[in-house]
């Protein structure tokens, strides 16, 4: 009895659950980020006040930063498996099932695009992004420059935090109207 080979729509089916599954991963992670960002800003905020140190909410902007961009990151390989899907896996497996029908493989990943809500969902998500990635700690920062008594080694650093937080905006903006 011959050997039977593994086809190509089985490796591109193959494919297509990697990448969801990865897909799926990363969003979940993606999620949770806010859900630290918002525990770890509590936790600086009740720290600081309880200490009466307002040089503690220093450590929210590198916190912040570092959370925000991995949220970015996973955010834009979350949007890149989707189009990689929709572009490349999609048609490549409605080329080998090419039937005549007009059958559109992975309907989902075009469909839910066109929401008339989409842009409106948009919005609403680049404000809560930067809001918890960028304005708030540069409220932290406000708070520490409106105090007296802090060297110019921390008003240096305060200043380099803020220009961290500006740049993650920034990236966090770009990307948004990226995507």
């Amino acid at each position: 009895m011959p050997e039977q080979g593994v086809t190509v729509g089985q490796l591109l089916l193959a494919e297509y659950q990697s990448v969801k599954d990865e897909q799926k991963a990363r969003i979940g992670f993606r999620d949770n980020l806010l859900y630290v960002t918002l525990a770890v800003v509590a936790a600086v905020i009740a720290a600081a006040a309880q200490a009466k140190q307002p040089s503690m909410l220093l450590a929210l902007p590198p916190v912040c930063v570092v959370l925000g961009w991995t949220y970015v990151v996973n955010d834009e390989k979350i949007t890149a498996i989707g189009l990689y899907v929709r572009d490349s896996l999609g048609p490549r497996l409605a080329a080998l099932a090419a039937d005549g029908s007009g059958f559109t493989t992975f309907g989902w990943e075009t469909s839910h695009g066109r929401d008339t809500r989409r842009r409106s969902r948009k919005a609403v998500q680049l404000a809560v992004d930067l809001t918890a990635f960028c304005a708030v700690p540069l409220a932290a920062l406000v708070v520490f420059w409106a105090q007296d008594g802090h060297g110019r080694l921390m008003a240096a650093l305060s200043v380099l935090e803020a220009l961290a937080v500006a740049g993650l905006a920034s990236q966090v903006v770009r990307f948004a109207r990226a995507a």
